[in-house]
């Protein structure tokens, strides 16, 4: 492991199946922000951010297909459908327009709904029967 200069602020680390993996703290705009399920990027070159969003395995358990619905594509269902990744996981980055936030839920083979465990924070549904996950950009 690297020793740390006098001053420099110690990493925090977090165990990933034995291994020890080092977590970035928030950055400023012009930077990326990490997320263990949803990545930011604010685009220098253009007022726009790209946001990547992960949902687990472990949520979708032998699903056929995934989709991200939400404020960004007018709840369509269809509109953005995710890419599953080797590891079981889906992904799918998006360009949004930052200084915004956005209500999202991950559709599940077009029948079960889920929140994104790692959103800004939570909103009751209009619908009132459950929350809706949200991204502040």
């Amino acid at each position: 492991m690297a020793k740390l200069q006098k001053g420099q602020a110690t990493p925090k680390i977090a165990k990933t199946k034995g291994r020890r993996t080092t977590m970035k703290k928030s950055a400023s705009k012009g930077a990326t922000a990490m997320n263990t399920g949803i990545k930011k990027e604010y685009l220098k070159t253009r007022k726009v951010c790209k946001v990547t969003f992960r949902l687990p395995k472990i949520a979708a358990i032998d699903a056929k297909s995934v989709c991200i619905v939400g404020d960004f594509n007018d709840w369509g269902i269809h509109a953005n459908r995710m890419k599953k990744l080797r590891s079981g996981d889906y992904t799918i980055t998006l360009e949004l327009e930052p200084e915004r936030e956005y209500q999202f839920r991950y559709l599940v083979d077009e029948y079960r709904w889920e929140n994104d465990w790692n959103a800004d924070r939570y909103v009751k549904s209009p619908y009132g029967d459950s929350d809706n996950s949200v991204i502040i950009l």
